[in-house]
């Protein structure tokens, strides 16, 4: 192939680059390569056959709307995430689409992202799980997938211009460690590089970013494309390591290309490994297209949805519903279910249940009465007429549910929320109904968290479903009515206010600048490190059942990776499903660590009285922290607890283990802070000696000043006679071996 792309002419090579519309490439009729179709697809297809966009005013091809990311995050199972990627491979097959523009793995910084119902977690290691298993399902049934956006891609308020100021370590650690694991683990076809700049310099024309870091680095050879009119200077992403700008159909960039190549700024050659990779599409391309079965896709969609669903409260076992319960259902929502968000994911679903007629058939087996009343309208309007009617049906009732949660025009591509606030008339209704009704349950259909305050205390138990897709009617009513046990967990936390939020004093930014300023402490790694209380952590969820797990028993290897292993038992009536959730905690190291890490998951399935044992595997990577001073990752020696935990606030188990770690230095120079002479493993105990300072009675006040300065302008300010010779043989010396 390769001699096939020398011999294209240079110009024909440029028109290559770009698609030939919104959602195709280029052909290369020189190699009889066929165009390779993209479409959007995170969590169902977006695939347009008729008009093109990228924000869903026109209508896409029918599709399964299978739970978004909010959903897939919360279930904490990475075998939820691979069959939602198949369920979409196979639509795609069907459906001529050859590249998925999915998963969306970037991580909730704030609550106030108006695209978090298309992402996972506030976790890096959480969502890296979720994505690689994403990843395979869809690519195992052949289709490409895009992991986007690359990168620190967190908010929607000037997203194509803003720039992400944000430091290497919480780069390393919280906002690329998802992404590296999906390229390294998964091997995804295409990366797709964000609108926004990160410290100043646009993601889609960042050398550091998609050469030095995704290429070199993490050793990805697929295409790396942009996101929809990302480019700005066609030949600076050229450069930087971008090889496919999206959409097409404007011969602008291309031309720019064509001149850098008369001009000698570019050779025809520098072209060759863009093309290459983007030849190399072909085999995301099937032989023959294949059917998808939409009706076992919603089955599917259903199941999905059942894992997702987090119960937040049950006080007195509120829920499950019981026989013979007279239940009003009360709220548009329950008629009108939220079940995806706006903009470019927004899937055109082939069907969608609705939770008034899944629990209408469950109740009529259980000899459970329904009355519905509206309660609210959507759109926010107060109609008292609705309040009442809703206020009458509790009096008459057991057990009130009350659908609530927030318009899809409230949390959309484009937008960012403004608050965390339920709309007025929904918390009105509900605290009329929790004064009036004997028990309450609150059901809430929302892409990112909401806030709970004001009327959490008056109701009996909470289900958070988040967006549940389109089977997420059916999923409810299942929970509700105890047909399905409750399993998902949150995987970012609910604060009692937005002012709380370690984000909230540098969100959505200004000027063109967000500034990172909480660093590593995003979400939980905030609350826990500084006791700041929440109203859910990152983590929490009930369930219809009773659990309980030993202590674990942990294992070091020879390299100083570790295997947990504890035994988990159903200690209830109901069949379920338990988290092990495992945390690591230090305080080693030159770093301020956060009070504890997720580092390792596992969902386990358990009959009542049965006991499984749970082993999970933390590599070397778990303990270490990215030293921006040698640019590496760093295990500390020292000591590290490990944590089995109900959630990121609640350790139920703790084991003590020591790692033997690395010393790392670096060769000293006359302006290294003293500090680091003193500390220096090869030479530091000669430094005193060195600086005529052996016996004298040296202040801890005026050791902390001299350890900020530099040998030379401590030399400067003292007037010590230090003698050159010995300051040059210690520099010789600490080099490391």
């Amino acid at each position: 192939m390769q001699q096939g792309i020398a011999a294209i002419p240079a110009e024909r090579k440029a028109s290559l680059l770009s698609g030939q519309n919104f959602w195709e490439t280029e052909p290369i009729e020189e190699l009889n390569l066929p165009a390779v179709t993209l479409a959007d697809g995170t969590y169902g297809l977006r695939h347009q056959s008729g008009s093109h966009d990228h924000l869903a005013m026109y209508d896409s091809d029918p599709a399964t709307c299978f739970p978004p990311g909010v959903a897939i995050g919360s279930s904490w199972d990475p075998k939820v995430a691979a069959r939602l990627g198949s369920a979409i491979g196979k639509e795609a097959l069907a459906q001529g689409v050859h590249i998925v523009l999915g998963p969306g793995i970037n991580i909730k910084r704030s609550p106030l992202c108006g695209r978090n119902f298309e992402y996972y977690s506030e976790d890096p290691f959480l969502t890296g799980a979720l994505g690689v298993a994403f990843t395979r399902g869809l690519q195992n049934e052949g289709p490409g997938v895009s992991i986007k956006h690359f990168a620190a891609n967190n908010q929607e308020t000037n997203r194509q211009t803003i720039s992400a100021d944000v430091d290497e370590r919480t780069l390393r650690e919280i906002y690329l460690p998802a992404f590296e694991r999906v390229v390294t683990e998964a091997q995804p076809a295409t990366v797709m590089a964000s609108y926004n700049k990160i410290n100043g310099v646009f993601a889609a024309a960042n050398p550091w970013l998609l050469t030095g870091l995704l290429r070199d680095e993490w050793g990805f050879e697929g295409v790396v494309v942009s996101d929809w009119n990302a480019v700005t200077d066609r030949v600076e992403s050229l450069r930087a390591g971008l090889d496919l700008e999206m959409p097409g159909g404007s011969a602008g960039h291309d031309e720019d290309v064509r001149a850098a190549l008369r001009s000698g700024e570019l050779q025809g050659s520098d072209l060759d490994a863009t093309v290459a990779r983007l030849a190399g599409l072909v085999k995301y391309i099937p032989a023959a297209p294949t059917a998808a079965n939409y009706e076992i896709h919603h089955q599917i969609a259903r199941e999905l949805a059942a894992d997702c669903a987090v119960l937040l409260k049950n006080d007195s076992q509120t829920l499950p519903l019981r026989h013979g319960t007279r239940l009003a259902v009360l709220g548009e929502f329950a008629e009108k279910l939220r079940y995806q968000g706006g903009g470019s994911a927004h899937v055109n679903a082939t069907q969608v249940d609705q939770p008034i007629d899944a629990i209408t058939v469950l109740a009529a087996d259980r000899g459970v009465s329904v009355t519905y009343a509206q309660g609210f309208a959507i759109d926010g309007a107060e109609d008292l007429e609705m309040l009442d009617e809703a206020r009458d049906a509790a009096r008459e009732c057991d057990v009130a549910v009350i659908f609530a949660g927030l318009d899809e025009r409230a949390e959309s591509e484009g937008i960012d929320r403004e608050n965390l606030d339920l709309p007025a008339n929904q918390v009105e209704l509900i605290r009329a109904v929790a004064a009036t009704a004997p028990r309450t349950v609150v059901v809430l259909s929302n892409g990112g968290v909401v806030s709970l305050e004001g009327w959490h205390d008056d109701v009996d138990a909470i289900l958070e479903a988040f967006l549940l897709g389109q089977g997420g009617g059916h999923a409810i009513a299942d929970i509700l009515f105890g047909v399905t046990n409750p399993s998902g967990h949150l995987a970012e936390s609910i604060p009692l206010r937005l002012n709380d939020h370690p984000s909230s004093l540098n969100f959505p930014g200004e000027r063109g600048h967000v500034r990172y300023g909480e660093g590593v402490m995003v979400g939980y790694r905030y609350f826990t490190t500084f006791d700041a209380p929440v109203r859910y952590p990152f983590g929490h969820g009930l369930t219809y059942t009773t659990f309980t797990s030993s202590a674990p028993h942990v294992a070091v290897s020879a390299n100083e990776g570790i295997t947990v292993s504890l035994e988990v038992t159903n200690t209830g009536d109901l069949a379920g499903k338990h988290l092990v959730q495992v945390y690591v905690a230090t305080e080693s190291g030159p770093v301020r660590r956060p009070a504890r890490e997720l580092r390792g998951f596992s969902k386990v399935y358990l009959e009542p009285g049965e006991t499984s044992t749970v082993s999970i595997d933390l590599p070397r990577r778990a303990f270490a922290y990215w030293d921006i001073q040698y640019g590496r990752w760093v295990v500390s020696p020292g000591d590290y607890r490990i944590q089995i935990c109900q959630d990121a606030a609640t350790v139920l188990h703790e084991e003590q283990i020591s790692l033997v770690g690395e010393r790392v230095f670096a060769e000293l120079t006359m302006d290294t802070p003293l500090g680091e002479w003193f500390e220096h493993p090869q030479v530091g105990a000669e430094v005193f000696d060195a600086l005529g300072l052996t016996g004298v009675d040296v202040s801890p006040e005026h050791l902390a000043m001299m350890s900020s300065m530099t040998m030379t302008q401590f030399i400067h300010i003292s007037g010590l006679p230090v003698e050159a010779e010995i300051l040059n043989r210690l520099m010789r010396d600490s080099r490391p071996a």
